[in-house]
């Protein structure tokens, strides 16, 4: 309605402008020293040539948006097929790799507990990447218990002697978070940890709630011949940086102290 009334108002305006470039135009060149047409028939003609005009663009570029706006339908629902395509398909895949997983454990000996023990941490770890963590948002404890599968399969990986610390007070319970936001940084930790020195080298973890705010710290020593920065594949410490901007904006602090001896990382979470 607003557009239409819009609309109406430019003709009669552009008419009205017409009317002295008309008066103008026919005294001097198209009609000079003959009757001139008064105001009112000059007027009426500009607005009904004005309006022909007007009308004739409104509806090409009604159609022109109508052709764009059905080719983006088009398009958008060729997309929601290939991703429901590609969801059928990394459906398939899992269900086929746990599968195998239940095959391998069956194989092992079963005097071998501690074999079948991992393959099962592993198991619900990989279940829980897949199944769980499709979501913005997801409950703190299920987070925790794969940070303790995690930790668990690397300390059986690793040296015996190598000292694990993990701290994770009683409050930190009852609230959600975005998934798989310290898992980067506890691979490095693993990755890069010193093995020379066994009575110092060490992992530590922690992670406790104070007011409205996730404090994550790990903290892990270096091999001494590490000169480079610390990198990682996978998700990656590039990627969590990312994620935090874009779930945590202006509610996060990070603070990363990487020297030769150890790495060290703060994450401050605002809950709120």
């Amino acid at each position: 309605m607003g557009f239409a009334v819009l609309m109406f108002a430019g003709i009669v305006a552009g008419a009205l402008l017409r009317v002295p470039l008309a008066t103008y135009l026919n005294l001097h060149y198209f009609i000079p020293g003959k009757l001139q047409p008064g105001f009112t028939e000059l007027f009426r003609n500009s607005f009904i040539n004005i309006f022909i005009w007007v009308v004739c663009l409104v509806a090409a570029k009604l159609i022109f948006d109508r052709i764009r706006f059905q080719k983006y339908v088009d398009t958008i629902e060729k997309e929601k097929s290939k991703t429901e395509l590609d969801f059928l398909q990394a459906q398939f895949n899992p269900h086929f790799l746990f599968n195998s997983i239940n095959t391998i454990y069956g194989h092992i000996d079963k005097k071998n507990p501690l074999a079948r023990n991992m393959l099962l941490t592993f198991s619900e770890m990989l279940r829980y990447q897949l199944y769980e963590c499709n979501t913005e948002q997801i409950n703190i404890d299920k987070e925790i218990n794969y940070i303790k599968n995690y930790v668990t399969l690397q300390q059986i990986r690793m040296e015996e002697d190598l000292v694990v610390k993990l701290d994770i007070h009683e409050n930190v319970s009852g609230f959600s978070i975005a998934p798989l936001l310290f898992i980067a940084f506890i691979e490095n930790a693993f990755k890069y940890v010193g093995h020379e020195d066994q009575e110092h080298d060490c992992v530590e973890i922690a992670l406790k709630k104070e007011d409205d705010h996730l404090l994550f710290r790990i903290f892990n020593t270096k091999e001494p011949f590490i000169r480079k920065p610390i990198l990682h594949k996978g998700i990656g410490i590039t990627n969590v940086k990312r994620r935090l901007e874009l779930l945590y904006p202006a509610k996060y602090t990070l603070d990363i102290n990487n020297n030769e001896k150890f790495y060290e990382v703060n994450l401050n979470l605002s809950l709120v």
